[in-house]
């Protein structure tokens, strides 16, 4: 766990963000630092007076809020202060402007030798890709994910969500993670970076690997698996998808006997693992016969009481009401620092004996001050000189600023 560790986040919208939630999950107090007029993601619709953004919301769960202008040298001194007891800087900035703004590895090691810095890029920090764009469905189309997404021999199609952003995220909290555990053990800290891009390429794995040794290009298969089979969606009698995959010998049997089928396990089409990818096209084909005759619910029963692997295909709106969705606490009622009804949220996936209760995600510059104050030592005076200047938002000019 990560309490006691405290994580300067100057991401903005959805990768880098994520990962400052993770870290926050993990225990960590994570200070979101936004310029004065706040992420740009607080703005995403649907926003209304009764709402706050969705998409702000999903991931800055159990943050606090420093609003301050990094342009200005005062602004950056103040953050500079912050640093100095810090354990952790994450950005997602273009790859020229951390050194610009001073908040590069080497500036910021200058103050505090420990610190980690974790700075998540969309494609090269240099040559001809340093300064390209890089959005979520680029990355997608980049990577080849998209290559091997959707319908076979149809339109490719990227993942239903953001999964480039999303993985990125997830890289940077895992290496800052692994930075801070070296800054606890040798008092030096450490630069992580993490490119979308590579975040996409590394998570097509056993794809890409497959290919490397001489294999065929992979091409999109539908929700077909490429190396095992049965492991397709199949539709019911009542229009429903069900999902089956019963890998291996055992769970292949079970699948035959539950449909009323048990001669396909001795059909030699069908008698080896190799031999079902071989003829997967005839297989799909009888069990697509089999699983229409019935409807969804009557399936589900039936594989449950032989434990052939089996899922209903859920909406989104279907899985957050499963039971299972509420037993792990994946759904929780989260309080409005304004009170009102709770909001509900995601939960934390970090199942940890003393896992953080994580709260509303924070109005913009809530806690500017206190953060000065405490962790930097502002007095009156310096806090009166830089709201003077206009480089940061507190207290009442924070109210009511979280959309």
């Amino acid at each position: 766990m990560l309490q006691g560790k405290v994580i300067l986040d100057l991401t903005w919208v959805l990768g880098g963000p994520f990962a400052g939630q993770l870290l926050a999950q993990l225990g960590a107090e994570v200070v979101k630092v936004e310029p004065v007029g706040g992420d740009y993601a607080r703005s995403v619709p649907p926003v209304s007076d009764a709402q706050d953004s969705p998409f702000f919301l999903s991931v800055n769960r159990g943050k606090r809020s420093v609003a301050l202008d990094l342009k200005h040298p005062l602004g950056r001194e103040a953050f500079q202060d912050l640093v100095r007891e810090a354990d952790a800087v994450i950005y997602g900035f273009a790859s020229d402007v951390p050194a610009r703004l001073g908040l590069d590895h080497a500036t910021l090691a200058a103050i505090n030798p420990r610190i980690v810095v974790g700075q998540l890029i969309g494609l090269d920090d240099q040559g001809p890709y340093a300064g390209a764009p890089a959005f979520d469905l680029m990355l997608q189309a980049m990577s080849g994910l998209m290559s091997i997404t959707g319908e076979a021999g149809g339109k490719p199609v990227r993942v239903g969500y953001q999964v480039a952003d999303l993985a990125g995220g997830l890289y940077l909290a895992l290496g800052v993670a692994a930075g801070l555990a070296q800054a606890q053990a040798t008092g030096i800290g450490e630069r992580v970076q993490v490119s979308l891009f590579d975040a996409q390429m590394a998570m097509l794995t056993w794809q890409a690997q497959g290919y490397l040794q001489g294999g065929p290009a992979p091409r999109a298969s539908g929700a077909r698996h490429a190396m095992i089979a049965p492991s397709d969606i199949y539709r019911t009698s009542d229009g429903r998808w069900i999902a089956l995959a019963p890998t291996g010998d055992a769970f292949w049997q079970a699948l035959c006997a539950a449909i009323g089928l048990p001669g396909l396990a001795a059909d030699a089409r069908y008698a080896t693992p190799a031999a079902r990818v071989a003829n997967v096209e005839a297989l799909t084909e009888d069990l697509a016969g089999a699983i229409g005759r019935r409807t969804a619910q009557e399936w589900l029963d039936i594989f449950e009481a032989r434990r052939v692997p089996a899922a209903l295909v859920l909406g989104v709106d279907e899985a957050l009401a499963h039971p299972l969705a509420a037993s792990r606490g994946m759904v929780e009622a989260v309080a409005r620092p304004q009170g009102g009804e709770p909001v509900r949220m995601l939960g934390n996936p970090f199942k940890f004996a003393g896992r953080p209760q994580l709260g509303y995600p924070p109005a913009l510059g809530q806690d500017t001050e206190a953060l000065l104050r405490g962790m930097a030592g502002y007095g009156d005076d310096r806090m009166a000189a830089l709201q003077a200047a206009g480089v940061i938002r507190t207290g009442a000019a924070a109210a009511g600023a979280a959309r």
